[in-house]
């Protein structure tokens, strides 16, 4: 694990850089895109789209990275090993970006009592970009069991999470153990079958941040994350096709 936290740790301070160009962009009346949308260029609010995905994703991303790095250890099978490294890259550094941005907008990485993917579906009612001083009185936050990260039955946006998996995709700490048990072409099964299933969750989260975020660097790069783990996904069929399996369920 140290090399995971080293890596998302790197991904923050180059992200930081980034960020810095992207913020000051949209603060000088610019919206990135050249729409004339006029985007405000005040910081996202606290219960935002904004902020929610950038939470959401980033511990989203986190166990992706942390699986890549256990079957990295568990097969010498160079495809496999070479799609874990890059998905690790790849997904390490967008962490660090979204991390990076909650730094610069003043926001926390942790909300305590925000049910996970909360802010799907709630740019109209939370304000968007205007919600920093939002009143969650009016909002029913009782029987999310999120001390417990099992969030199995509960609406978020539109998908749900299997038991004891934290947001829709994620694996379970049962399923991470199988992975870290298992050797060669089972862990290879294994690894493309929760990375499959962990991409759905992910793509359907960044397609909710691409429709409803208004920082315009962040819905671009929601708009990448869709892109690519799609292709990411018909790839990982593929190389499961070859092994003599296939996408559960």
């Amino acid at each position: 694990m140290t090399r995971t936290y080293w890596a998302a740790g790197t991904a923050v301070l180059l992200a930081l850089l980034f960020a810095v160009a992207a913020t000051v962009a949209s603060a000088s009346g610019g919206d990135g895109e050249g729409d004339g949308s006029g985007t405000p260029a005040r910081a996202p609010g606290l219960y935002s789209p904004d902020a929610g995905f950038a939470r959401d994703m980033a511990v989203h991303h986190q166990q992706a990275v942390e699986m890549s790095f256990i079957v990295r250890d568990r097969t010498k099978d160079e495809p496999v090993r070479g799609l874990a490294y890059d998905i690790a890259n790849t997904q390490a550094n967008q962490r660090g970006m979204l991390l990076g941005w909650l730094d610069l907008w003043g926001l926390p990485k942790v909300v305590a009592g925000e049910p996970p993917m909360s802010w799907m579906g709630t740019a109209d009612q939370h304000g968007g970009h205007g919600a920093a001083g939002h009143d969650m009185s009016g909002h029913d936050m009782s029987g999310h069991d999120t001390a417990g990260g099992d969030m199995a039955g509960h609406d978020m946006g539109g998908a749900t999470a299997k038991p004891g998996a934290l947001m829709p995709g994620m694996a379970t700490k049962e399923e991470l153990a199988q992975l870290g048990a298992a050797e060669g072409r089972d862990a290879e099964v294994l690894y493309l079958q929760l990375m499959t299933d962990h991409h759905k969750g992910g793509v359907a989260m960044a397609q909710g941040c691409a429709q409803q975020c208004e920082t315009p660097a962040e819905r671009a790069l929601a708009r990448g994350m869709v892109e690519a783990q799609q292709s990411e996904l018909t790839l990982m069929a593929d190389m499961l096709k070859q092994r003599g399996a296939a996408p559960r369920g």
